[in-house]
């Protein structure tokens, strides 16, 4: 019998808006699996009643990127999912939860990721990175932020 308890976790679809349209900032992962994602983590325990702050803290720290605040967007979606392989740094965990928020932030080349969880990012439009996107469960809350602030 295996574990039973889910990471809070927190997606956050980070997006940036120029002349040419709406693009969504892609990180290419490279820990535990390998795949296009956005900015996402877990929710740590003084911010259990404040899931804006890990989407705030969770971009910044996975692309080097400043939020705009004000621009911050929780949604009325959320979900679970079962981990595919055991993760020793995460035994006690099934799988993962996550609340969807959105956040625009300035659109830049540099991006400053942990480079031991991602190998690169991406600006993209919606189409491509609808394409990219790994797993299901982000590519369906991709195009909800997307009809969001179209």
């Amino acid at each position: 019998m295996g574990p039973k308890k889910f990471r809070k976790a927190v997606f956050c679809v980070a997006y940036s808006k120029n002349p040419e349209g709406v693009k969504y900032l892609l990180l290419k992962r490279k820990l535990h699996w390998k795949g296009w994602e956005f900015p996402k983590g877990k929710v740590e325990n003084f911010e259990i009643f404040n899931k804006k702050k890990t989407a705030l803290r969770e971009v910044e720290e996975e692309t080097g990127l400043k939020p705009l605040k004000k621009t911050l967007k929780k949604y009325k979606v959320s979900g679970r999912y079962l981990y595919k392989l055991k993760l020793k740094d995460r035994s006690e965990y099934a799988g993962q939860t996550y609340t969807l928020f959105s956040v625009e932030v300035p659109f830049s080349k540099k991006l400053k990721f942990d480079k031991k969880e991602h190998s690169s990012g991406k600006w993209v439009t919606f189409r491509p990175a609808s394409k990219m996107l790994t797993w299901q469960n982000q590519k369906k809350c991709l195009k909800i932020v997307n009809k969001e602030i179209q």
